[in-house]
């Protein structure tokens, strides 16, 4: 008997939560905002001096060598050919 009073008694209270229905929202459709009529007021706040660092450019080893002419190897494939 405990039990089932236990069981009804818990029932009564949960049973208004149920019982709550949403909310129904309605959102407009476009928001405007008018800033026109609102003053603002302060002060422009900026640094005192300007740093100016020139960066260094960088210094690379070429990985590749650029060669001036391709004699002996143009000599080479001519043999090839005869």
């Amino acid at each position: 008997m405990k039990k089932l009073s236990l069981v009804l008694l818990s029932g009564l209270f949960a049973a208004p939560a149920f019982a709550q229905d949403e909310p129904n929202v309605i959102y407009k459709e476009k928001t405007e905002i008018d800033f026109e009529a609102v003053d603002i007021e302060g002060q422009l706040k900026k640094p005192q001096g300007q740093l100016l660092l020139e960066r260094a450019r960088a210094d690379f080893n070429p990985m590749i060598d650029l060669r001036e002419d391709f004699n002996l190897e143009m000599t080479q494939s001519v043999n090839d050919i005869k």
